[in-house]
């Protein structure tokens, strides 16, 4: 177990045979790997983010009111993280490769069945195995970068493969209400199939194994027990809904106070959230990594929860105070003013999101680096159970309450999800001697 007693980096990590895994690939070798996994990383964020955009006209289309076609989001939410969870499994125990190419197909014939659907159960069915089939992108794409970049250049790699990955969330709301302003969301459907087949044609024919190297695909669930990986899960899940609480009901909150009328102009309002995320993962990751040199030097030891003090001024200021400043403006602030401040702070949360989930992307694989793609389903998986339940509870809410009160809750429960960050850096090596897991050290990370 790691703890203020390891020694520093460089007097343990010495040319070695461990130090020779990270030079199994070219530096330009490890930019085209990274480029190829945030591919498929974008994937699961764009399901996501041209799916909301498209809902009005869904639910139109299958005869159905929006809170039912939202529950597809649900349902996104936690077919992602069983497929997470699973894969990562089987990623540990077989390698990197073979998750994509036996996850892939079902994303492609997930996309043309949710494309051909009738009606709501066969919207959900084929949503399901859609999105089972995109749900390797993130955790397994993350092991990989862990599988290829040292410590101390873990947290820049981290940062860039969800910067790119980032790009679904990004483009995918402009894009997908465009196409379905124009030619409407089943084809939508079909443009993301042919991604997901393109992807796939490059795991097959270009794509290197990276990992050095009876299954429980929930075994990795277990990392739970690790009271610092559950309050990163935990924070990350509180932070994170802001998100959803956000985006998921924006055309019946922000599009209707604004007028905006159709799908691309719905969809175009995701867009500084998206360029929020995309700012905001690579310079955390790079601080991260500064912050742990320099905390590394000043301690005389590797304190991995160090980290994560990368987190705080996202999840302190940005994600709370832009969700709260949301509701506020949304319900007092008229016409273009009020919109152009919305789109601004819609920006602050998707930066503030990600100044707090890269490091802490970087922090689960730095801790539990020989099982990284387990430790990011741990985190992600549960992140995601709890977000699938959350999320259902969104647009009730909104209904119910109005987005002012919904956002101010959100607001107080991303306060709570910065305390729990807090505590784990402050008590990380107490938290870390609760339970031994089997934590990464210095040596062999």
């Amino acid at each position: 177990m790691a703890s203020e007693e390891t020694p520093l980096l460089s007097d343990v990590l010495r040319p070695s045979e461990h130090e020779s895994v990270y030079e199994r690939f070219s530096p330009l070798h490890k930019k085209l790997i990274v480029a190829t996994v945030a591919w498929c990383g974008l994937m699961p964020l764009f399901l996501s983010g041209t799916f909301s955009p498209s809902i009005p006209q869904m639910a139109r289309d299958l005869d159905t009111t929006a809170e039912s076609v939202g529950f597809a989001v649900s349902l996104s939410v936690l077919s992602s993280a069983v497929g997470s969870l699973t894969s990562a499994s089987y990623a540990t125990f077989y390698g990197r490769r073979p998750i994509y190419l036996i996850t892939l197909p079902f994303c492609v014939i997930g996309s043309i069945g949710v494309s051909a659907a009738r009606n709501m159960p066969e919207l959900l069915f084929w949503r399901f195995w859609q999105c089972v089939g995109a749900s390797p992108g993130l955790v397994v794409g993350a092991a990989v970068v862990g599988d290829i970049y040292k410590l101390e250049e873990r947290g820049m790699g981290m940062g860039v493969f969800l910067a790119g990955s980032l790009l679904g969330t990004t483009l995918s709301p402009p894009i997908g209400g465009f196409i379905a302003h124009f030619w409407g969301w089943r084809i939508m459907q079909l443009c993301i199939g042919a991604l997901a087949l393109g992807a796939f044609s490059i795991f097959l024919f270009a794509f290197p194994e990276t990992i050095a190297s009876g299954v429980n695909p929930f075994g990795s669930l277990q990392l739970l027990k690790s009271p610092n990986i559950l309050a990163v899960a935990v924070s990350g899940f509180l932070l994170l809904l802001t998100d959803y609480v956000l985006l998921v009901p924006l055309a019946y909150t922000i599009g209707k106070r604004y007028n905006l009328n159709n799908e691309f102009l719905v969809g175009a309002c995701f867009l500084p959230c998206g360029l929020g995320n995309m700012v905001g993962a690579p310079i955390a990751g790079r601080i991260s990594d500064r912050i742990i040199t320099t905390w590394t030097k000043k301690r005389g030891a590797w304190y991995p929860e160090d980290r994560l003090r990368a987190t705080f001024f996202g999840g302190l200021v940005f994600v709370p105070l832009s969700v709260l400043g949301c509701g506020l403006v949304t319900e007092y602030v008229e016409g273009p003013i009020g919109l152009s401040l919305n789109l601004l702070l819609l920006f602050m949360n998707g930066l503030g999101v990600d100044i707090v989930l890269a490091p802490s992307a970087s922090y689960v694989v730095d801790v539990m680096h020989s099982r990284s793609a387990e430790a990011m389903a741990c985190n992600t998986g549960f992140r995601a159970f709890l977000l699938a339940f959350a999320i259902a509870g969104v647009m009730p809410m909104i209904n119910t309450y109005g987005m002012l009160i919904a956002n101010a809750i959100s607001a107080c429960l991303a306060w709570i999800g910065f305390g729990l960050l807090l505590i784990t850096v402050r008590y990380g090596d107490e938290m870390r001697a609760w339970v031994d897991i089997g934590y990464s050290t210095a040596a062999d990370n």
